[in-house]
This record gives C-alpha cells, sequence and structure tokens, in this order.
C-alpha cells in the first residue's frame, strides 16, 4: 500500500467516524455505540443521532450515542450478537433476527401477518409485543425497547410481475432469516439469502433475479438502479426492534435506563413518521426515474403465504398466532 494510500485511507476512515460521531456526543461521559445496517442518509440512522443530543441533556451528560451506519460494525447477524458480548450497545435489528434466539418474537416479521399499518401499530402497542419482548429479554438478557417502522416490503425485478405464478423460479434476494424465506416459497421463487451490503451487485450482476424492501430502502439502496419493475405486493409490514444490550442495560441505574427507553422511543417515532411520508411520494418518484410501478390484487400473493403461517416455519404456537390476529378485530 503506497503512502497516499493509506493517508487517504485514513481520511475517510476520520470522515466517516466524523460523521458518525457528532462532537457534542464525544462530550459525554460514557458513549454508547448505536449500530444499524442502513445508509446515513435514512432515517434510521438521522433519527438515531439526534437521540444521543436528547439523551446527554436528559442524563446531564453522562450519556451519549455514537451511531454506526451501512453495517460498520458488522452485519444484522454480527451486531446481534454484539449486544451480548457488549461489543455494541444499542442496535436496530430485524424481528427475525432476534427471532433466532428466542422464535415467539418473530411473529411480527412473518408475510402477510397484519391486515395493515393499524393492525400493526396496534400490536406494536399491545400486551402481546410486551409479553414477546419479556421472553426474548429472559432468553438473551437483552432488552427490547420498542418497534419503530420499517415499511411495506414489495418487490423489484426486470421482468413485470402480475400474479404469484409470475414469481415461479425467481431467484429472490432474502436477508440471512429462514422466515423471510416464506414468501417467495409461497409463490414457488427460490429465496437466496443475501447480505445486505451485497444486494445492489447482486442484483447488477444477475446473481439474484430480484428483491423485496420497502420504497424508502430501495431508493436508499438504489436498487431502483439495476431493476426496472417494482410491483406493489405489501406482502410485509415490517418494523425493526430497538434493542439495548444485556451488559449496557444492566450496567444504568434505574433513572437513565428510563432516559435511554424514552429516546430510543422518540427516535422510533421519528423513523415511523418519515418512513410514512416517504411511502406516499416515492410511487410518483420511482415513475419519474422511469421504473415502472404497478399495483397488483393482492389477494392470491396474501392467500397462498396464509397457508404457510402455522406450518412447519413458524416459531411461534397457535396461541400467540391467534392473539395477534385478534388484536383490533370487533369483539
Amino acid at each position: 500500500m503506497t503512502k497516499r494510500t493509506t493517508l487517504q485511507t485514513t481520511l475517510a476512515a476520520t470522515t466517516a467516524m466524523a460523521i458518525a460521531t457528532p462532537l457534542a456526543a464525544q462530550e459525554a461521559d460514557r458513549t454508547l455505540s448505536w449500530a444499524h445496517v442502513y445508509e446515513a442518509s435514512e432515517p434510521y440512522h438521522t433519527c438515531a443521532v439526534d437521540a444521543g443530543g436528547q439523551l446527554m441533556e436528559a442524563t446531564d451528560n453522562r450519556l451519549g450515542i455514537e451511531v454506526f451506519p451501512a453495517s460498520s460494525l458488522g452485519k444484522e447477524v454480527d451486531i446481534n450478537e454484539g449486544l451480548g458480548l457488549g461489543t455494541v450497545d444499542i442496535i436496530w435489528t430485524g424481528q427475525l433476527f432476534a427471532g433466532r434466539a428466542y422464535g415467539p418474537i418473530a411473529i411480527g416479521g412473518a408475510p402477510y401477518m397484519f391486515r395493515d399499518y393499524d393492525h400493526w401499530e396496534q400490536y406494536r402497542d399491545s400486551d402481546l409485543f410486551q409479553e414477546l419482548s419479556q421472553g426474548y429479554e429472559d432468553a438473551t438478557g437483552n432488552h427490547p425497547v420498542t418497534l419503530t417502522y420499517y415499511g411495506a416490503r414489495h418487490v423489484t425485478s426486470n421482468e413485470p410481475i402480475e400474479t404469484p405464478e409470475d414469481m415461479a423460479g425467481m431467484k429472490i434476494r432474502v436477508p440471512n432469516a429462514p422466515l423471510y424465506m416464506m414468501f417467495p416459497r409461497a409463490v414457488d421463487a427460490n429465496p437466496t439469502p443475501i447480505a445486505f451490503a451485497e444486494v445492489y451487485l447482486a442484483l447488477q450482476q444477475g446473481t439474484a433475479d430480484g428483491q423485496e424492501n420497502p420504497l424508502p430502502t430501495i431508493q436508499a439502496k438504489k436498487f431502483y438502479e439495476v431493476q426496472s419493475n417494482i410491483t406493489l405486493t405489501g406482502h410485509l409490514i415490517d418494523s425493526l426492534l430497538g434493542i439495548v444490550g444485556g451488559p449496557t442495560w444492566t450496567s444504568l441505574d434505574e433513572a437513565d435506563q428510563e432516559a435511554l427507553s424514552t429516546v430510543i422511543e422518540d427516535a422510533a417515532d421519528c423513523v415511523t413518521e418519515q418512513i410514512r411520508q416517504s411511502e406516499e411520494e416515492l410511487v410518483a418518484w420511482f415513475e419519474e426515474q422511469g421504473n415502472t410501478v404497478t399495483e397488483v390484487d393482492i389477494t392470491p400473493f396474501r392467500e397462498a403465504t396464509m397457508e404457510m403461517h402455522n406450518g412447519d416455519m413458524a416459531t411461534w404456537d397457535q396461541e400467540t398466532y391467534d392473539r395477534l390476529q385478534a388484536i383490533g378485530q370487533d369483539s
């Protein structure tokens, strides 16, 4: 490596750290690391950065937050493991990754599990979610605080999709967690686990025929550049868990635990509001970029998937499933 290359690498690392760590965070007596796999431009990052200042104010500068975006502290599996090891303090993570340690909490990440956004919101605020969070904490020692909205997931491809049959044989990228394979399998596609940071290249090179993510993520990760079609399957009302690692949580007194929970909840509200707004605007934006956005009848997609809800891929019991489905229904 040349001296010039070494200098460029050092400058790049310094710049990245400056982005991840606002100067104010460096003034805290203790700085907590908050890791995620999303871009620094996305609300998962910007809202977490804002939380750092709020936490310093709430704790009289005892605690601050340093946010690490874009898998800079590891891929999703890595940061989940880091919670228990104490190498990362806070993470945003998919429910299905948390479900590796405690299966029932993954139920909210199953395709077509929720009727709509309102159903999801009622679940987030329900006793059922609190019970599942406690079960996860008992199993791992890590402390879930809340859910933040990730968006309705849709399919991108280079071939038009109008029915489940159009997805037969399609190699569709999914995150590396088993339950994400349910929807592709329900429509006879081939789920292909690929790390998030590698998806753009996989689509560009044809390693995968398509992928599925919410519209804001499709924009942020620029998948629309290498995929011509977006099909509004809405197959998953998805969300992320905000989790504090067990070693970190137990090291805090009750007042600081409450302050940290509050800023994570506020960050989740901040993300949810921005993602909801983006979803309303992005169909027209994608069409302006030259993409074809297709609204489909989701009924056959939903029916094929719901047949699998309590099959061999389920990590929850029938009672938990029935309780979730009953949320928001008239008695």
